[in-house]
C-alpha cells in the first residue's frame, strides 16, 4: 500500500496546473517593470523518502522528505518602450510534505479514509532566466521565487486532498466486505466500528457472521464486544433451545457470609478485564476466555452489596461442520481454574468451589452443547 500509493502520488502531482503569474515592480533608475510568466509545465515531482506511521486516535500519517520538483515556462517582461520573452527553468528542492489520513466505516462496514491534516514546506526555490537583461531578472527573482514557493505548498495539498476524495476512498467502496465459502453458506467480515489507531498498532474489529446462501437472516443475539471494549458483562454466551439449568445445591463460601446475610439472595456479574485470545486452525477453534465474577447480596431495599470477585480461567475447543445444511459441531471445556481476587467477607478457599464447576460443566453444560 505504501509503495503503490507513493508512486500514484508522484503521478497526480506531476499532473498539478499551474496558475500563470505575473505583477509589477519598480526598479530604480529604470521605473516600473511588468513580467509574466506563463505555460507552466511541471515536468517531474520525485518523492524519493517516505514513511508511514501511525496516529493514535485518528488514522495514519504520511511523511514524504527531500522531495524535489523541476518545471519550465515562458516569461515576458516590459518597461517603457523595451519588451523581451524568453524561457526559464525552476527546480524546487528539500520538500517536505505531511499528511494525515482519518480512517472511518461508513454504514455498510465498508472503510472510509479523508484528509484530515496536510502540510507542505519547501526549503529552496532556484529559477534560471534565459535572455538579454540578466541584471534585470535579478532583481525581480525574489519576488518569482516566493510566489511560486507560496503556490506550489497550496496546490501540493490540495492535489493530495483531491487525489484521496476522488480517487482512494472510491476504491475502498469497491472492497467486499462478504465472501463465498461454500454452495450453501457465506461470512460477513464488514467493520462494526472506525478502525482503532494507537502508537503501536491499528485495530479492526469485524463482524465475522456466517449466513445462508439460500437464506439469510437477522442474527438473534448482538456481536460480542471489540477488544477495544474492556469489561463489559458477557451478553451471549450460546443461543438454541432449552436452556441452562444451575444447580440450586448450597456452595462452599466464607462462613462470615452466612452470618452477615443469612437467607438473603445473592447476584453474580460476569465480565470480560480482557479479550480473549482465539485461535482458528485446520483442527477447529481454541477459545482462552479470562472472565471475572462479581458477587453481590441482594438487599431487601434491592441494593446491591458486593461479596467477593473471582477470577475463571478456562480452555475452550470447538470442531464445527456442517451437514445436511446444519451446521453441527461439539464444544469440549477445559478443567476451570477459579482464584480470589477481592473478597468484602474474608478470605476463603475456591477450591472446593471449583470442583463443583468442573463436575458442572463435564456432566450438564457439555452434554448440552454439543
Amino acid at each position: 500500500a505504501h509503495q503503490q500509493g507513493i508512486s500514484f502520488l508522484e503521478k497526480e502531482l506531476t499532473q498539478l496546473k499551474l496558475p500563470e503569474i505575473s505583477g509589477d515592480f519598480r526598479v530604480r533608475h529604470v521605473g516600473k517593470v511588468h513580467y509574466e510568466l506563463s505555460r507552466l509545465d511541471l515536468r517531474i515531482f520525485h518523492l524519493p523518502y517516505s514513511r508511514i506511521s501511525l496516529v493514535p486516535s485518528v488514522g495514519l500519517q504520511v511523511s514524504i522528505s527531500n522531495a524535489f520538483a523541476e518545471l519550465d515556462g515562458s516569461w515576458r517582461v516590459k518597461f517603457y518602450f523595451i519588451r523581451d520573452h524568453g524561457s526559464f527553468d525552476l527546480k524546487a528542492e528539500n520538500v517536505y510534505i505531511k499528511i494525515d489520513l482519518k480512517l472511518g466505516s461508513d454504514t455498510s462496514g465498508k472503510p472510509t479514509i479523508s484528509t484530515s491534516d496536510c502540510s507542505t514546506r519547501i526549503s529552496e526555490v532556484r529559477v534560471h532566466f534565459s535572455g538579454k537583461f540578466g541584471w534585470l531578472y535579478n532583481l525581480f527573482y525574489s519576488a518569482v521565487e516566493s510566489r511560486f514557493r507560496k503556490i506550489l505548498e497550496s496546490k501540493v495539498c490540495e492535489s493530495v486532498a483531491d487525489a484521496v476524495r476522488s480517487e482512494l476512498q472510491p476504491y475502498l467502496q469497491t472492497l467486499p466486505v462478504t465472501a463465498r465459502i461454500d454452495a450453501m453458506a457465506g461470512i460477513d467480515y464488514s467493520l462494526v466500528a472506525p478502525p482503532t489507531a494507537t502508537a503501536q498498532s491499528l485495530d479492526a474489529g469485524l463482524k465475522g457472521e456466517f449466513f445462508s446462501l439460500a437464506h439469510r437472516s437477522a442474527v438473534p443475539f448482538p456481536p460480542l464486544h471489540s477488544p477495544g471494549e474492556r469489561s463489559r458483562p458477557v451478553h451471549r454466551l450460546c443461543s438454541g433451545q432449552g436452556g441452562l439449568r444451575v444447580p440450586t445445591h448450597p456452595l462452599p463460601a466464607p462462613l462470615q457470609l452466612e452470618k452477615m446475610y443469612p437467607e438473603t439472595p445473592m447476584k453474580l456479574r460476569l465480565s470480560t478485564p480482557s479479550a480473549p485470545f482465539l485461535n482458528i486452525g485446520p483442527g477447529g477453534l481454541s477459545l482462552r476466555p479470562v472472565v471475572d465474577i462479581q458477587a453481590y447480596a441482594i438487599l431487601p431495599n434491592a441494593s446491591l452489596a458486593p461479596l467477593f470477585l473471582l477470577s475463571l480461567v478456562s480452555n475452550v475447543s470447538a470442531v464445527i461442520d456442517v451437514k445436511s445444511g446444519h451446521i453441527v459441531g461439539s464444544l469440549e471445556v477445559g478443567r476451570l481454574k477459579l482464584s480470589l481476587k477481592q473478597s468484602d467477607v474474608g478470605a476463603f478457599q475456591v477450591r472446593m468451589l471449583q470442583s463443583i464447576m468442573n463436575i458442572f460443566a463435564s456432566s450438564i453444560l457439555l452434554p448440552r452443547l454439543n
